[in-house]
């Protein structure tokens, strides 16, 4: 899939300063986003132009509040993490770990929406990451709600390439695993994406949506806890189901 680089080069210069926090050089920015410096001052200067960063001396500049502006009323008008933010935050104080919720796109994971635990050691990602779907708790979720002819479909052309030791990578054996975590109603991955980190994942359909929740946490705290981690989880999605088939619809 061919994808525009100029609006990502945009984002790009953005994110300098979520990384940097302070204001940036030209110099600066152009290192921490890996980017010329000539392509730098065409996107930096079309972000002062259009009211997305000023400049507090002739050399070092910041994001204006309008992109805060944008950004607070996208996010207070998301159908999809507003409605489900207090759920999967009630999750995250039940459990203690993150929780995560995704979806199924362009053959990947994406989260769409991150609850960190309050745990100094935790998981940590953020919304907007992607990951594989064979190695991914949600991403088993996505999978093991496909048909078996379009799973069987998707196992053969897809490689199942190994993120970590651990990563199932023989397509007979993911298969009989997605149909076991299938019945049973939840998948888990351990240490298959990243190493000692554990995660279990629910499906949860609203409409036509198909999404996943996991929670997700450090290997021997998640193993320690995995039985009532899943039974809170299951409980979780079954609770915003029951609520989307009361009338609240996402989709």
């Amino acid at each position: 899939m061919l994808v525009s680089r100029s609006p990502v080069r945009s984002l790009e210069v953005l994110d300098t300063f979520r990384v940097a926090r302070r204001p940036l050089s030209l110099t600066e920015i152009s290192r921490l986003a890996a980017l010329p410096v000539s392509t730098c001052h065409g996107v930096v200067r079309a972000l002062e132009h259009h009211g997305f960063l000023y400049f507090l001396s002739p050399r070092e500049a910041y994001p204006t509040r309008r992109l805060w502006d944008m950004a607070s009323v996208i996010e207070a008008n998301d159908p999809v993490a507003q409605r489900l933010a207090p759920a999967l935050q009630a999750l995250r104080d039940r459990t203690g770990e993150t929780v995560i919720l995704g979806a199924r796109q362009h053959g990947q994971v994406l989260y769409l929406l991150v609850v960190e635990s309050a745990q100094s050691i935790r998981y940590s990602s953020r919304a907007g990451d992607h990951k594989p779907l064979h190695s991914s708790s949600i991403g088993k979720c996505m999978l093991g709600a496909l048909p078996d002819a379009e799973l069987d479909a998707w196992l053969a052309a897809n490689p199942l390439d190994a993120i970590t030791d651990r990563t199932v990578t023989d397509a007979a054996a993911l298969r009989r695993e997605l149909v076991a975590s299938r019945e049973r109603g939840h998948y888990v991955t351990r240490g298959e994406n990243v190493t000692d980190v554990m995660a279990i994942a629910a499906p949860l359909r609203l409409g036509s949506l198909t999404l996943g929740i996991a929670v997700a946490g450090p290997l021997h705290r998640m193993e320690a806890a995995e039985a009532r981690i899943a039974a809170a989880l299951r409980a979780c999605a079954q609770g915003i189901a029951n609520q989307d088939a009361e009338g609240l619809h996402v989709a």
